[in-house]
């Protein structure tokens, strides 16, 4: 076997290990005696808050991996992300407005497809600003745009909101926590994630041509505009639809692609599929991580991911930046 299918089943291996731990870890570790026995107790532990906990991690850290491996890939952009580009903060400023005002109280789905309308209007926004032949730094610029766009926007909200558990009720939702999901939330973001994935595969020979320049991709027979079109919505789909359930979670989609690449090579379409598992490997073992602080409180997943990721980032910049010098 070679190393990707060697990395590949490593990578398979570790999610279903780590899917079994975070199903009976926490402040009350569950054995596996108790999981099938529906007459204790700790089933329901099981059943109603580890079981979606679980399943949301793997769904949510493949999206945010293939989204990250995704926008690396067309950008030619070793830094992009949807967590720190702009894209998830943008979902998160459409889901906040939704909770502003009181509309996804009754109807989930509406902070859902708010979330997703924004992520979308983040991606074309994203590539409109930073042009067709960008820089790392004029795709940067772009991101912070972004990110100060929808983090005005944000605190907007929260200095406008009508009371005070408005505001503690976004607070807490924008700090990122897979804490007291239910299977309700597995059902509306896992098909919207699916659909999402399965258009970031479609563009996987796009992204490899893109290797030669868009005037070599097309010399191909490769056509941008569906390209971008599907890029956008896949990135939406993924993103929207993991916001809008969790919160902002940041720097999956930075990390993964990076780790992943000298084991399974730098081809941007052979490195969606492994950075979607990545992604879940990453996201459950930080959730298991969160779980098991000794803290009065469990500390947030989105806290902890951008503990994790901001030092990856501050390192991952200084590395381009001696190797442009």
């Amino acid at each position: 076997m070679n190393r990707r299918t060697v990395t590949l089943a490593a990578l398979v291996a570790l999610t279903v290990a780590l899917a079994l731990v975070s199903m009976a870890a926490g402040r009350l570790w569950v054995p596996l005696a108790d999981w099938a026995d529906a007459a204790n107790p700790r089933s329901v532990i099981i059943l109603e808050l580890r079981l979606p906990r679980t399943l949301l991690c793997i769904a949510i850290g493949a999206a945010l991996g293939m989204s990250g491996a995704a926008m690396q890939g067309y950008t030619r952009n070793p830094l992009a992300d949807p967590g720190a580009l702009g894209v998830s903060s943008m979902a998160a400023l459409g889901a906040v407005l939704t909770l502003y005002l009181g509309a996804g109280a009754s109807q989930p789905w509406v902070i859902a497809a708010a979330a997703m309308t924004g992520a979308l209007i983040a991606v074309f926004l994203l590539l409109a600003l930073s042009g067709q032949a960008s820089s790392i730094v004029t795709f940067l610029l772009a991101g912070v745009i972004l990110q100060t766009v929808a983090g005005a926007g944000v605190a907007l909200a929260l200095s406008l909101a009508p009371n005070p558990w408005a505001v503690n009720e976004i607070v807490n939702w924008l700090m990122g926590s897979l804490a007291d999901r239910s299977l309700d939330d597995v059902r509306m973001a896992a098909p919207l994630i699916a659909v999402g994935c399965g258009l970031l595969l479609l563009i996987g020979r796009g992204l490899d041509a893109l290797t030669l320049g868009e005037t070599g991709a097309r010399s191909l027979g490769i056509n941008m505009t569906a390209t971008r079109w599907l890029l956008a919505v896949g990135v939406a789909l993924t993103a929207g639809a993991s916001v809008a359930v969790t919160g902002v979670i940041g720097f999956v989609g930075l990390i993964v692609p990076h780790l992943l690449r000298p084991l399974v090579g730098a081809r941007p379409g052979g490195l969606l599929i492994p950075s979607a598992i990545g992604g879940a490997v990453l996201t459950l073992a930080a959730d298991i991580a969160v779980r098991l602080t000794p803290a009065a409180s469990e500390v947030k997943l989105g806290v902890a991911m951008a503990v994790l990721g901001g030092p990856f980032f501050f390192a991952l910049l200084l590395s381009l930046r001696k190797r442009i010098a």
